[in-house]
């Protein structure tokens, strides 16, 4: 049975489904997975060719994390198609185990519909939920990417630095900009 977080439509009518992930989902997040590296956006992956077995252990490693409440992830999906992920991981080290570090990615044919501010909202609140011990979740965006950081901006994360040319991206390099947001209530 499938554990359901949101169901219903995105700002331009898309339905969608957001809930955590299962094994059922490998293939389906290895699609997303690919296509995303393919699209050289703003993401890990630049091209490369993520292999099915790669992607079993990300997945399997998510779905582990959920269930030892070490980390939160979500998938969104429309119909049959997975159109984004976000998680939450905590930090392994004992003295950061309070500091959850987040990714997000949507597919490029759903951007601008609100699917992220909704992703992102959702996992915030089950790590509320089910990861009491974390204060802090931090991330790292692409400077070149203003629409996220303006969505992070207005979901409480704050900028706290630049790290120079640390992202290849493109055949050059990109600044990263480092977040975070204090968990409050937890």
């Amino acid at each position: 049975m499938r554990k359901i977080i949101f169901q219903g439509r995105s700002k331009k009518g898309t339905g969608i489904v957001i809930r955590y992930p299962e094994m059922s989902d490998l293939k389906e997040v290895w699609r997303y997975a690919n296509a995303l590296s393919q699209e050289r956006t703003f993401v890990l992956f630049q091209g490369e060719r993520i292999s099915l077995k790669d992607e079993r252990e990300w997945l399997v490693g998510c779905i582990e994390r959920n269930r030892k409440k070490e980390g939160v992830t979500l998938l969104v999906s429309t119909g049959q198609n997975i159109i984004g992920i976000c998680n939450i991981q905590a930090k392994k080290k004992k003295i950061h185990k309070h500091i959850g570090d987040l990714g997000i990615s949507v597919a490029k044919d759903f951007r601008g519909e609100g699917i992220g501010w909704l992703l992102m909202i959702s996992v915030l609140e089950e790590v509320k939920k089910k990861l009491k011990y974390l204060k802090i979740v931090t991330l790292a965006v692409f400077e070149e990417n203003k629409m996220a950081r303006t969505m992070y901006k207005k979901i409480g994360f704050k900028e706290i630095g630049v790290l120079p040319a640390s992202l290849r991206y493109r055949g050059g390099y990109s600044n990263e900009v480092l977040m975070y947001k204090e968990m409050k209530g937890n």
